[in-house]
C-alpha cells in the first residue's frame, strides 16, 4: 500500500461515467471469460451467484455506479474509486462505512496474467460478487470497524487475517473444498495452485495461527486457510481482535513456508 504505482487511475466524467477503451474492453473480455470457465467447477456457490447478481458481463468493463446500486441493493454494501494505491488507515476507513475502495484502471496487456497491484479486474471480479452474501459483507464492515478503533499498531496482524480470508480464502462445501479469496477467484496461477496444487498446505482457519503466519504478496500461496460457513468469518471478528494480537506477538511469527524475496 505504499509503493509507487505503475498506473494512473481513470476518473469519471460529470455523470460518473469511466471510459475505457476498447482494447480495455477486450482485455476484460479475454480475463472474465478465462477465469468464468476455470472457476465453475472451482469457486463456491456464494461467489458465482453473486457474478449474476452484480449482473457482471464479458462484454465491457462494468461501471462502478452499477455495481454500487447492485450492492446497496443486496446488501447494503457500496463501493468507491479510489487511486491505486490508498493509506490502509484509509482502506479501514472506507471497509467500516460500508464501502469498498476500487482500482479504476485495468492492467495492460503485458500484465494480463499477473499484476502485483489491484486493477478493476481484480476489485470488481475478484471482491464485489461475495459481497451480495450477508454474512461476507457484515464480515468485512466489522472488520473495518475493528481496524479502525485498534489503529496502526494493529494494522499489520489485522491484514493477515484479511489475507488469509478476503484475498486468498478457501471454504468447505457439500461439494468439497472451495475457493472464494479474491486473490485466488481472479488469477488462473492461484486458482490452480489452491484447487489442484499439490505443492501446498491447507488448514482449518484458526484466528491465532492465522495471525501468525508471514505471507509474500508476490508468489503463488504456500498456505491457504479453509472456513466452514462465512457466518464462521461473523464470529471470528467479534473475538477481542486486540487482545488475540497482543498474544499473537508474544508468542512471535511461524517461520515463513516461503523465501525471503530478494531485495
Amino acid at each position: 500500500m505504499t509503493k509507487e504505482s505503475t498506473y494512473t487511475a481513470n476518473l469519471p466524467d460529470a455523470d460518473g461515467i469511466y471510459h475505457y477503451t476498447a482494447e480495455e474492453d477486450q482485455i476484460w473480455s479475454e480475463l472474465y471469460q478465462r477465469q468464468m470457465t476455470l472457476l465453475a467447477d472451482k469457486a463456491c456457490r456464494e461467489y458465482l451467484d453473486g457474478v449474476k447478481t452484480l449482473g457482471l458481463k464479458p462484454e465491457k468493463v462494468p461501471q462502478l455506479r452499477d455495481v454500487n446500486r447492485r450492492l446497496n441493493e443486496t446488501t447494503g454494501f457500496g463501493v468507491q474509486g479510489v487511486p491505486a494505491l490508498i493509506p490502509p488507515s484509509r482502506f479501514y476507513e472506507l471497509l467500516s462505512q460500508g464501502k469498498f475502495p476500487l482500482a479504476t484502471f485495468l492492467r495492460r496487456r503485458e500484465h494480463i496474467d499477473y499484476i502485483e497491484e489491484p486493477d478493476i479486474f481484480h476489485e470488481v471480479f475478484g471482491h464485489c460478487p461475495l459481497l451480495t452474501n450477508q454474512s461476507y459483507a457484515n464480515f468485512v464492515r466489522r472488520f473495518g470497524e475493528k481496524a479502525v478503533g485498534l489503529g496502526k499498531g494493529y494494522s499489520w496482524h489485522l491484514f493477515r487475517i484479511f489475507w488469509f480470508t478476503v484475498e486468498f480464502g478457501l471454504i468447505n462445501t457439500p461439494q468439497g473444498r472451495r475457493c472464494f479469496g479474491a486473490g485466488i477467484v481472479s488469477s488462473p496461477n492461484e486458482t490452480r495452485a489452491a484447487m489442484e496444487g499439490k505443492a501446498c498446505e491447507f488448514r482449518p482457519f484458526d484466528l491465532m495461527t492465522a495471525l501468525r503466519t508471514p505471507y509474500r504478496i508476490d508468489i503463488v500461496q504456500p498456505i491457504y486457510y479453509v472456513i466452514d460457513s462465512f457466518s464462521q468469518l461473523e464470529s471470528i471478528i467479534e473475538e477481542d481482535i486486540g487482545a488475540r494480537i497482543n498474544e499473537a506477538k508474544a508468542l512471535g511469527d511461524f517461520p515463513p513456508a516461503f523465501e525471503a524475496k530478494a531485495s
